[in-house]
Order: C-alpha cells, then sequence, then structure tokens
C-alpha cells in the first residue's frame, strides 16, 4: 500500500499545525467574548457606556494576563519534567 511508512508531508504537517492553532485561537476568543459578556454586560444597547467599556476592557487583559500565566506555568512544569526525566535516564 502506497505512503504506509513514508514520512509524512511536511507542507501538511505546518498545515496542520497552523490550522490547529487558528482553532485553539477561536476557541480562546470565543471564551473570552462569552465569560466577559456574562461579566460585564447588564442591557445590551445602541452604545457601550464608559463603565461597561472599561469592565470589558479589564475583563479581556485579565483573561489575557491569566491565559499567558497558565501557559508559561504549563511550559515550566514540561520543562521540569523533561529535565528530571533526563536525570533519571542517565
Amino acid at each position: 500500500m502506497e505512503g504506509q511508512g513514508a514520512a509524512p508531508d511536511p507542507q501538511l504537517q505546518q498545515f496542520i499545525e497552523v490550522e490547529s492553532q487558528k482553532q485553539r485561537f477561536q476557541q480562546l476568543v470565543h471564551q473570552m467574548t462569552e465569560v466577559c459578556w456574562e461579566k460585564c454586560m447588564d442591557k445590551p444597547g445602541p452604545k457601550l457606556d464608559s463603565r461597561t467599556e472599561s469592565c470589558f476592557v479589564n475583563c479581556v487583559e485579565r483573561f489575557i494576563d491569566t491565559s499567558q500565566f497558565i501557559l508559561n506555568r504549563l511550559e515550566q512544569t514540561q520543562r521540569s519534567r523533561g529535565s528530571i526525566s533526563e536525570t533519571m535516564s542517565d
């Protein structure tokens, strides 16, 4: 059977990775929108008042800060596990 055991196509791998990143970004935006909407929007109207606008700005900034903190923490954890695994295999 053709293609079995062959190395994956690098262009296809890159395309899949880019599409996966797009999907993760869209999910993050959707989640952030939902959280901030529930937190800040009392009653939808034709315009945002300054209090609601400020709430949205703060909510989005905190959401981004929190997401970045979690990603950094996960990376640190993976790195420390990697160095522990390397030490144990020596």
